[in-house]
């Protein structure tokens, strides 16, 4: 299993399976361990995944958090799916998650996760990373607070850099 880095720099093993989609007519094959299904998958089979905390979800990029709408706090964690380094859709989704829908639970970014993106990522609301296997993970602590300020409004601080210098 990969490890994981979380907001705070800590690296430590990652206990979730990321489950694949099942392919055209095949059934989902969750294991016993703790797995993110696909989200609308976890949705349509609700009733068998509820209050489960070793049950989670994973969102593709161009899929709207909206769905897990009234439902999303009941998830333990929500992975983001990056398919490419140059895809920012997952940013959204993740400030949308985190403003919008008030998930307070573990947001995860996977996919094609790179260094120089941990600190946006970390800006937008995500709280661990596994990133892409190329990827030396033992760098990424210094990546997630490479900027000491952020000049713009995010979810780790509600107010722009240049009202903060105002007061």
């Amino acid at each position: 299993m990969p490890d994981v880095i979380t907001s705070d720099g800590r690296i430590r093993q990652d206990t979730w399976i990321v489950v694949p989609r099942p392919a055209d007519g095949e059934s989902l094959d969750v294991p016993g361990d703790p797995s993110l299904i696909p989200a609308d998958l976890w949705l349509a089979g609700k009733e068998h995944y509820e209050h489960r905390d070793d049950i989670g979800v994973w969102l593709d990029s161009h899929e709207e958090p909206e769905m897990l709408a009234g439902v999303v706090n009941e998830l333990p964690v929500i992975a983001v799916n990056f398919p490419k380094f140059s895809d920012g859709r997952g940013y959204s989704t993740a400030r949308l998650l985190r403003e919008r829908l008030n998930y307070r639970n573990e947001l995860r970014a996977v996919g094609d996760v790179l260094l120089d993106q941990l600190q946006f990522m970390k800006r937008c609301g995500f709280d661990s990373f596994v990133l892409r296997e190329d990827k030396d993970i033992n760098k990424a602590a210094r990546c997630l607070n490479f900027f000491t300020q952020g000049y713009q409004a995010a979810t780790d601080t509600d107010v722009p850099l240049f009202r903060r210098r105002a007061s």
